[in-house]
C-alpha cells in the first residue's frame, strides 16, 4: 500500500464519522435569501450566545479527538494521532463538506497558538498538565500580551512580576485579549527585569484566569461585539512552576507564539466575507457587468487565489518540518489587504444600504465586515510590523533606528 493509498482510506473514514456525526452541507456556496447573511469579521453576540457557541465547539473539538481526528499532526507522545500534516489538511478539507460550529478567536488560540507553544517550549510538568486538556478542548487558553502603551512595541510592556520565594507577583494591565472572558488560562508576558533592556527583562506565564486578583472587563467592538476584553493584575500570585521558558526569556517566547498567529491568521479563509459571497450581491444588485466592478471582482479573485496559492506553499513546507519563519508577515499582510480591498469593493457597490439595516438580505450584513476588518490590521502585529519584519528578515534591509536598543527598560522615555 502506498502513502497515497493511505492517504485515500483516510479521507474515506473521515468522511464516514463525519457524516455520522454532522450534517453535510453544499460545496457551492450557500444560495442567495436562504439562511445566515453574516460576512463578520468578528462576532456580534452577547455573553450567553458567545459562551453557547464556545461550548459547541469544545464539544465538537471532544468528539474529534477522542475519535482520532483533534490532533492529526501532533506526535503521539504528546496526545496527537503522528500523522503529519498532510492527514490534518485532508481532514479539514473534508469537515469543510459539513455543517460544523462556526470558528471562535479563543479556540483558534488554544489549538493553533497556546497548545504548539507549550508543546515546544514548555517543562515535562506544563505539558502533562495542559497539553491533552487544551488539545481536546477541555480547557481553553487566551493572550494576555498587549498592553494600552505597549501594543505594537509589545517588548516596551510594563506589567510587572516580582519573585517571592517560589512564587511571582503580578501587577498591571492587560487589554485587546480577545476572549479572556471565557478562557480557562492566559498566556502572559511580564516585566521582571527592568533594569535590563526591555527584549531581555521579559519572562512568561501559564496563568489560571480564576486567580485571585485577575478581573477581566468585555470591551464592546465598533463591529458590535465584545468579544476582546481588558484584564488587570492585582497582586495575583502565580507559581514560578507555570513559568514558560527560561526567567528572561519570554520575548522568544512571545516570538514563538507570534508566528504561529501569523501563520494561522493568514490561512483562515472564513473570516469576512469571501470573494464568491462578493460576486453573488453584485449578481443580485445587478452590477456584475459593470466593467468597474468586473475589474474590482478581478483585483479580489486575484488576490484570493495569491492567498491560496502561498497557502500551500506554507503546508509544503509545514510537511517538509520547516518551521514557521518570517513569510507569515508577508502571508498576513496580503491576507489583511484582501479583506480591506473586500471592504472597498461592496463600500462602492452598496452605499446607502451600509448606512440602516432595512431588513434586505445580504446587504446591510456586509458592515459587520466593513467594520471588523481594520481590527486585523492590528491583531498579531499592525501592518507597519509586518513591514518592517519583511524588510529586515525576508529582503535584509537595514533596520530602523532604534534609540532604546541597549538601554535599561526603566530609562526608557514612556
Amino acid at each position: 500500500m502506498t502513502a497515497n493509498d493511505d492517504l485515500a482510506e483516510f479521507r474515506s473514514r473521515a468522511r464516514a464519522w463525519l457524516a455520522a456525526n454532522a450534517t453535510a452541507e453544499p460545496r457551492t456556496g450557500r444560495a442567495w435569501g436562504v439562511g445566515s447573511d453574516s460576512v463578520a469579521v468578528f462576532h456580534d453576540l452577547d455573553f450567553d450566545a458567545e459562551r453557547e457557541l464556545i461550548a459547541r465547539l469544545q464539544e465538537w473539538q471532544r468528539r474529534k479527538y477522542d475519535a482520532g481526528f483533534g490532533a492529526l499532526a501532533w506526535p503521539v507522545e504528546f496526545g496527537g494521532a503522528g500523522l503529519g500534516p498532510r492527514y490534518d489538511e485532508a481532514f479539514s478539507a473534508e469537515e469543510a463538506g459539513f455543517d460544523v460550529p462556526p470558528r471562535h478567536e479563543l479556540v483558534s488560540v488554544t489549538l493553533h497558538l497556546i497548545a504548539p507553544t507549550v508543546r515546544l517550549l514548555g517543562t515535562p510538568y506544563l505539558r502533562d498538565l495542559l497539553l491533552r486538556p487544551l488539545l481536546r478542548g477541555d480547557q481553553l487558553a487566551c493572550q494576555l500580551f498587549s498592553e494600552p502603551s505597549a501594543g505594537s512595541d509589545l517588548a516596551g510592556l510594563g506589567t510587572r512580576a516580582v519573585r517571592e520565594g517560589d512564587d511571582w507577583v503580578i501587577n498591571g494591565q492587560k487589554v485587546w485579549s480577545s476572549g479572556a472572558q471565557f478562557a480557562d488560562w492566559g498566556e502572559l508576558l511580564a516585566r521582571t527585569d527592568p533594569d535590563a533592556p526591555k527584549h531581555e527583562g521579559i519572562t512568561a506565564f501559564l496563568l489560571p484566569m480564576d486567580t485571585p486578583g485577575v478581573t477581566v472587563r468585555p470591551l464592546r467592538q465598533m463591529s458590535g461585539g465584545s468579544s476582546f476584553c481588558e484584564v488587570f493584575f492585582d497582586d495575583v500570585r502565580i507559581p514560578d512552576r507555570l513559568r514558560l521558558g527560561e526567567v528572561g526569556g519570554g520575548w522568544s517566547v512571545a516570538v514563538t507564539t507570534l508566528g504561529f498567529e501569523r501563520g494561522h491568521s493568514s490561512s483562515n479563509d472564513k473570516v469576512g466575507g469571501s470573494f464568491a459571497e462578493l460576486l453573488a450581491l453584485t449578481r443580485y444588485l445587478g452590477t456584475d457587468g459593470d466593467p468597474l466592478t468586473r475589474e474590482r471582482l478581478a483585483s479580489v479573485y486575484t488576490h484570493e487565489r495569491l492567498a491560496t496559492i502561498a497557502n500551500l506553499r506554507d503546508q509544503q513546507a509545514l510537511r517538509d518540518g520547516r518551521p514557521p519563519g518570517p513569510e507569515g508577515s508577508l502571508r498576513k499582510l496580503q491576507w489583511v489587504n484582501k479583506m480591506m480591498l473586500v471592504s472597498e469593493v461592496v463600500t462602492a457597490e452598496l452605499g446607502p444600504r451600509l448606512v440602516a439595516d432595512t431588513g434586505e438580505w445580504g446587504t446591510f450584513a456586509w458592515t459587520e465586515h466593513v467594520l471588523g476588518a481594520p481590527g486585523y490590521r492590528i491583531a498579531g502585529g499592525s501592518d507597519e510590523i509586518q513591514r518592517n519584519i519583511i524588510a529586515e528578515r525576508l529582503l535584509g534591509l537595514p533596520g530602523e533606528p532604534r534609540v532604546d536598543r541597549g538601554v535599561p527598560w526603566r530609562d526608557i522615555p514612556r
